[in-house]
């Protein structure tokens, strides 16, 4: 489950630093791909720390 976190975390970064930094030809698409990952990193550490609960 960390890797699949550490992986989300990654696409994000690369995601925000295309989108924000401007170096990306689409910076709309990348700045969205940047929350979607985001989030997908989100969910993935919250639902492995409740699966780890259980």
């Amino acid at each position: 489950m960390t890797k699949t976190a550490m992986l989300f975390l990654c696409a994000a970064l690369l995601a925000g630093l295309m989108g924000f930094g401007g170096t990306a030809g689409t910076a709309a698409l990348a700045q969205l791909m940047f929350f979607f990952f985001v989030a997908l990193f989100v969910g993935t550490i919250v639902f492995g720390a409740a699966k780890k609960t259980n």
